[in-house]
């Protein structure tokens, strides 16, 4: 096709395509999908080689969050059956990242429900970001805390943080549809302030709310622009108890398409396959693997996740390699300061998270699947009934009942 060859010459050389080749890409059959793939997958290859990179999700403060967005199942007046916690202590937030780390994560992302942190907070945050560092010296921390005040972005990084994540979800035009206690300018905002403290910047979208393809290349667009050094790729998980808990519209072909329209628009950015991979992805994950260079490992934020010894022999499987915690992530002219993906970018920053958590979707209600047990250990449970593409698979979703904020032992 000449678009894909249009679009792998231009990934090449870190070339905005245009708004309609990234439409056409959404556009694409069944039949040329393989082909969709092939050609995204030499754009990933060629600034990302064959290593995945794996990130490992601790919810700090979990449910009970006084904002409305419709995708979370921690939102206001959410009724899924979700664990609610407060503040875990840095000791206890140390523990669980220990536990990806020793599954190979190589960056902890640090969450926690709410509009966005209070000083007290920060200052919370800060010494479980110590806290890990002092036992772990080249981990890379995030913090997915929710919209930041002046300053407090500056304090996370001196304290050690590495990274803020706070996802744009869906496009401006319809941003308003999803949430109405703030708006789509407070997150850019947000993302604004990080940059501008010289964290590395995390932001990304939710797909499967109901969105059209215009959307979809907008707020992809919209995060060129903003130029992350990390864009993670939700896909909605309906949790039941809130208000798009009917939208199950994904395909796994769909999420392939997504993702490499992603890829095209965002050539050498770290592409993070995030919530919802094992519920829409699900056999077909080891070829979102040729589109993105990042996943989570183990659980999300309020769901489970797949198995953590799963995810690695997925990965090794598919002819990928676990990124090593002393290999640099990003292509070298990327690593100076520089963060978009087009050349001259400013200094680094990252989405805060706010109610999702570095990558997840908000409300941590982030791709789960039933039977994932502790790094494989747990039995399987009994495949899913055979479902038509479009049709409701709510016993994929399986509510987080282990790890942070339990007794139990994480997934990792």
């Amino acid at each position: 096709m000449d678009l894909l060859n249009t679009l792998v010459d231009k990934g090449l050389r870190r070339e905005t395509p245009t708004r309609a080749e990234a439409l056409a890409v959404l556009a694409t059959t069944d039949d040329e999908l393989l082909d969709v793939v092939a050609a995204a997958g030499k754009v990933r290859r060629h600034w990302f080689g064959r290593r995945v990179k794996l990130n490992y999700l601790v919810n700090l403060k979990s449910g009970l969050c006084p904002e409305d967005c419709s995708y979370c199942s921690q939102r206001l007046g959410s009724k899924a059956d979700i664990l609610k916690y407060t503040w875990l202590k840095p000791d206890e937030a140390s523990r669980a990242a220990a536990a990806g780390l020793a599954g190979g994560a190589k960056r902890v992302c640090l969450v926690a429900s709410g509009r966005g942190p209070t000083d007290r907070d920060v200052d919370r945050v800060s010494d479980t970001i110590k806290a890990i560092k002092e036992q772990n010296e080249d981990v890379e921390v995030c913090a997915c805390l929710g919209l930041l005040s002046d300053g407090q972005a500056e304090r996370l990084r001196e304290a050690g943080a590495d990274a803020y994540n706070h996802n744009l979800n869906t496009s401006e035009s319809t941003y308003g549809e999803i949430t109405t206690t703030h708006t789509y300018a407070d997150r850019v905002d947000t993302v604004r302030k990080a940059h501008a403290a010289g964290l590395s910047a995390c932001s990304g979208l939710i797909a499967g709310m109901g969105e059209t393809d215009e959307d979809l290349v907008d707020v992809v667009f919209s995060l060129r622009e903003l130029d992350p050094d990390s864009v993670p790729v939700n896909f909605l998980i309906p949790f039941e108890g809130t208000p798009l808990a009917k939208e199950w519209n994904l395909t796994p072909q769909r999420c392939l398409r997504i993702l490499a329209m992603v890829r095209f628009v965002c050539p050498d950015v770290e592409v993070r396959i995030a919530g919802g991979r094992e519920v829409h992805l699900r056999t077909m994950q080891p070829l979102a693997l040729h589109l993105a260079n990042s996943i989570f490992l183990g659980d999300y934020l309020t769901s489970e996740g797949q198995a953590g010894k799963a995810d690695l022999e997925m990965i090794a499987d598919a002819g990928f390699e676990v990124e090593g915690a002393g290999e640099v992530t990003l292509p070298e002219h990327r690593t100076g300061g520089g963060c978009g993906s087009h050349a001259g970018g400013g200094a680094c920053g990252s989405y805060d998270g706010g109610e999702a958590g570095c990558g997840a979707h908000e409300g941590g209600g982030c791709g789960s699947h039933q039977g994932g047990g502790v790094c494989g250990s747990a039995p399987a449970a009994a495949p899913a009934p055979a479902a038509s593409a479009d049709e409701p698979r709510p016993g994929l979703v399986a509510v987080r009942r282990r790890g942070a904020g339990t007794d139990l032992a994480p997934n990792a």
